[in-house]
């Protein structure tokens, strides 16, 4: 396992994918992309169209299930305050701060493979 606060490298892998499902648990959100996981341990928000959601609540999941198909154009990595993929006019953003934080871990990517990003 890798731990990551000072590069956005292990992200690009989700440049150009498309959202292939989202799974919302009590305490996480998952984005899967055929392989790759963003798991959000942290209450993840963002934007769908003009709809601002933060999980969990009411609306939020169905305005994450809105996300599949939907592709990673950009992503953002801000060490100790957010993680953001931007999917055209749609945003998921990921606090990373000690304060949104359950944890110790805030966000999870897996590539499908071996590798494994915290934050």
């Amino acid at each position: 396992m890798t731990t990551v606060d000072d590069t956005k490298d292990p992200l690009r892998l989700l440049l150009g994918r498309a959202v292939s499902a989202v799974r919302c648990r009590r305490d996480h959100v998952e984005l899967h992309f055929d392989g790759p996981v963003l798991r959000a341990s942290s209450a993840p928000f963002g934007r769908y169209g003009c709809r601002g959601w933060r999980f969990p609540s009411p609306g939020s999941v169905e305005l994450l299930r809105c996300y599949v198909g939907e592709v990673v154009d950009a992503c953002e990595l801000a060490p100790g305050r957010f993680l953001v993929l931007d999917l055209g006019e749609h945003r998921f953003t990921v606090p990373l701060d000690e304060a949104s934080r359950p944890g110790p871990e805030a966000a999870r990517l897996t590539d499908g493979g071996t590798g494994t990003w915290v934050w």
